[in-house]
């Protein structure tokens, strides 16, 4: 007689247990959606307000600027026609230096375009080493004035005033020049030579008529609360969304955008910012310098300047905690 557990299957022969029920498949997780960046803007002299986005760059920037309101780009592709759009500030449609838009934009901000006036042409003599100018640009071609020194040569030719674009020096068009490139050639211009400028200052509007530099009340400001976000844009490469800078990054930026004026003639706050993020990766002066030659080696900063950068940017993450 075969007993109950003979009579069991075994192994292969073995019954298997039903399978579980499959479970539902989850969707995957969908993207998240980066929101459209989208920018009011106007020309700085009066305008309807326009909308631009999707630009990854500065030039990207002033083309969509141009396109809005149907004018000439920044940039100079055809001989003989000139660029309209010289700079852009934020949040402010006054020539106010310390509004210029750099290499961050607010996400909430609000661009105003200058667009080139009246062209003219002064004569200076080199009576200085230094003609008390300090040059930056706009990133796309055009150098311009970012501040006159109080005494100097410039500052006594009441035509010459802050926002003029240069356009040309003897006759000799710098258009597409760096503004490091144009502060150089006038350093090196010989002293008790009289030298041309040839300037294209920025269109205004009537309430800026008689307007010389930034220092004077402006009527109409647009109140403007930035978010914690920012639209960085690079020289190369895609914009991208980030956190505003930290305060030790402001700190750290100003005093060397400072050292670049102090020591260059130029002022240049993405530069600035640049360096600043070079500081980061590196632990030593040695290793500082090293890696800003293979970043910015076009510069060709001295050592003594690249020390100076060093220990400021060291006093700014002491400060800062």
């Amino acid at each position: 007689m075969e007993s109950a557990a003979a009579r069991e299957p075994r192994g292969a022969d073995a019954p298997r247990a039903p399978a579980p029920p499959p479970s539902p498949a989850e969707p995957p997780a969908a993207p998240r959606a980066r929101p459209r960046l989208v920018f009011r803007t106007q020309l700085a002299h009066g305008s309807p307000t326009g909308k631009i986005e999707g630009f990854t760059n500065v030039r990207e920037l002033y083309a969509k600027i141009a396109e809005a309101f149907g004018i000439a780009p920044t940039e100079v592709k055809t001989p003989g026609r000139c660029a309209q759009i010289l700079f852009c500030t934020l949040n402010s449609h006054k020539v106010d230096m310390q509004k210029l838009l750099g290499g961050q934009i607010g996400l909430e901000d609000f661009i105003f375009a200058h667009v080139r006036g009246e062209t003219k042409e002064v004569e200076v003599t080199k009576t200085e080493d230094a003609l008390g100018l300090t040059i930056t640009d706009n990133g796309a071609g055009y150098a311009f004035i970012k501040r006159i020194k109080e005494g100097s040569i410039i500052n006594r030719i009441e035509t010459v005033c802050v926002g003029d674009s240069i356009e040309a020096i003897n006759d000799h068009s710098i258009v597409g020049c760096r503004h490091y490139e144009v502060a150089k050639m006038l350093r090196e211009l010989p002293k008790s030579q009289p030298f041309t400028l040839r300037l294209v200052q920025p269109k205004r509007a009537f309430d800026m008529i008689g307007q010389r530099s930034r220092g004077s009340k402006y009527p109409v400001e647009v109140k403007v609360t930035s978010g914690r976000e920012t639209l960085r844009l690079r020289s190369g490469g895609a914009a991208t969304v980030e956190e505003v800078p930290t305060e030790f990054e402001e700190e750290a930026s100003r005093k060397v955008d400072d050292l670049l004026e102090s020591y260059m003639g130029i002022r240049d706050p993405e530069l600035a910012s640049t360096m600043v993020e070079t500081s980061k990766k590196t632990t030593s002066v040695q290793e500082f310098a090293s890696c800003l030659d293979s970043v910015l080696g076009e510069f060709a900063f001295p050592d003594e300047f690249v020390v100076e950068v060093w220990a400021a940017i060291g006093e700014a993450r002491e400060a800062c905690g």
